[in-house]
């Protein structure tokens, strides 16, 4: 019997099983035995005394005179009166006999019931006494086995977390595996759900596992991916940059450099290249001028540097130069050297000293850029916007030209007109935005399948992007995506068009010319340009 079953069980049987209600009944019980002995001598007393008086009587009645008489009648009166009197005790003594003993005969039933429970209970506390030892063994064992659990649960948790770190150490190294084999490194960012988006009640649909996965809830079920790096929407404009900022010293050391953005119009593009308009939160490319900047001001001592910039739109499929004249715009000509990086013909180049002024000429450029306000985006780019910086080294021992190229690309978003709500004007803008992206599609397509025929010349994007994609670039890509659960179809269309690209390959090598091809490469530009050739060039 459980210990709660007792509890009931003494609780039901009430004072009867109460150790100190017995003691008080018995105590009771010898008190009315005694007094029925007490009263049954008054009794008996009585009895005798009242034989006594009858004995009198009699003898006085046989004994009677005339002097006497009247004496023995008031004495026989007297004794008449006794007799009555002690009768009447008598009787009450006999009563209250009766309802003693009524009342012994009921105490003795409730002692007789109180020794029954009594006996009831010991056997109960007798099996109480086993129960309470098998549960004190069964504690025990209960003790054992839950240290025995908490142990397993933390050998458990262990080896959960040695997996996950194993799972992400070979993700690192197959992707730096990956990268050695110059394959496109991709990034994917979300950004955070809009003001507008939590008013509409719209919901998160992503999630990142580790760093390289992403999660995205859809329709027709969860869909996994996989990256070089996730950015969830807490991660600061820093920490994207941290991994990108080797490829800024691949840039100084001679290297053509590609970093691009790419994703559905208001997904956070711009924001991840640029930044915000107050350069609070600066993106990608102020953060790269500072980089290239302070890696030259540590290698000044080893080489001299020269830094240059030119800064391009491709508007409604017109190639527009940002630093050049509005009025008369100078025929752009898109064109490859002899190693294979992206030149472009006629555009304006401006020369930087230090991060401060490059990020002036960088803003001149910007103010000329095209945008609009859409549902979608309160500043959407209506352009792709690809912004160049050439970094050009000398070894002061060897005298060794080294060029490298930063290209930073922010590409337009592509959009749906049902949903941008985008004028007449803004829907050709966005009819050529997509075009350019399918073009750009194109490309991807052919270089992840392998294929023979690239067609870079279907749009002047992609002959912009042609070293950078299967070329001899460096090339990062950021997939920017929407958490929204409205946006899930584009969401999934970039992040599936993000994943062809982790598949090209690209071939990268320095940009490199002996002092000699240096020297003779400075006379031919000065010939061209019909200065004259000093003693010491020859």
């Amino acid at each position: 019997m459980t210990q709660p079953h007792f509890q009931k069980k003494l609780h039901r049987k009430d004072s009867k099983t109460d150790p100190k209600a017995l003691l008080k009944l018995e105590k009771s019980n010898e008190m009315l035995k005694e007094k029925v002995e007490g009263l049954k001598k008054s009794a008996q007393g009585d009895a005798d005394r009242i034989k006594e008086l009858e004995q009198k009587v009699k003898e006085a009645k046989s004994k009677g005179d005339d002097k006497n008489s009247k004496k023995q009648e008031k004495t026989m009166k007297d004794l008449q009166k006794k007799y009555e009197s002690e009768q009447k005790k008598t009787s009450k003594y006999k009563e209250e006999l009766e309802k003693e003993k009524a009342e012994t005969e009921r105490l003795t039933k409730e002692l007789d019931s109180a020794d029954s429970d009594r006996s009831h209970l010991k056997d109960e506390i007798n099996k109480l006494g086993v129960a309470a030892q098998e549960g004190i063994e069964a504690a025990e064992k209960v003790k054992e086995l839950s240290k025995s659990n908490k142990h397993l649960t933390e050998e458990n948790k262990n080896l959960a977390e040695n997996f996950n770190s194993e799972r992400i150490l070979r993700k690192k190294y197959y992707n730096m595996v990956e990268d050695m084999k110059g394959k496109i490194r991709v990034y994917c960012r979300a950004r955070p759900l809009s003001r507008s988006e939590l008013e509409r009640g719209n919901h998160n649909i992503i999630a990142s596992p580790d760093e390289y996965s992403l999660i995205v809830q859809t329709a027709r079920g969860a869909k996994d991916f996989q990256y070089d790096a996730v950015f969830t929407p807490d991660m600061s404009q820093e920490k994207v940059f941290e991994d990108t900022n080797a490829l800024i010293q691949s840039a100084v050391d001679g290297y053509n450099v590609c970093i691009f953005a790419y994703g559905q119009t208001g997904s956070g593009k711009t924001f991840t290249m640029i930044g915000d308009k107050e350069q609070k939160f600066p993106g990608v490319a102020p953060r790269a001028f500072d980089a290239i900047y302070q890696l030259i001001d540590e290698n000044k001592s080893k080489f001299s540097f020269k830094t240059y910039m030119y800064m391009l739109e491709l508007y409604r499929d017109n190639l527009i130069d940002l630093f050049g004249d509005t009025k008369h715009p100078a025929k752009l000509d898109i064109k490859k050297d002899k190693k294979g990086m992206v030149q472009v013909g006629g555009s304006v180049v401006k020369e930087a000293r230090d991060s401060k002024e490059l990020m002036s000429i960088f803003e001149s450029g910007s103010a000329n850029r095209h945008v609009a306000s859409t549902k979608m985006n309160s500043e959407s780019s209506r352009s792709h916007l690809v912004l160049s910086i050439v970094i050009e080294s000398t070894n002061l021992t060897s005298g060794a030209v080294v060029r490298g190229k930063l290209s930073l690309v922010d590409l337009a978003g592509s959009e749906r007109a049902n949903k941008t709500g985008a004028t007449a004007e803004q829907l050709k803008e966005a009819q050529s935005i997509n075009k350019s992206l399918s073009a750009l599609g194109d490309v991807i397509s052919a270089l992840s399948s392998e294929q023979s025929f690239i067609p870079y010349r279907n749009n002047k994007l992609t002959l912009l992007m042609q070293d950078s994609l299967g070329g001899n670039a460096k090339t990062l890509m950021f997939v920017n995506i929407s958490p929204a659960d409205y946006n899930a179809d584009e969401t999934v269309t970039s992040l599936t068009y993000a994943s062809r690209v982790k598949l090209i390959t690209n071939d990268a090598s320095k940009n490199s010319d002996n002092k000699e091809i240096a020297r003779l490469k400075g006379i031919i530009s000065k010939l061209k340009k019909g200065e004259s050739v000093d003693d010491d060039d020859d």
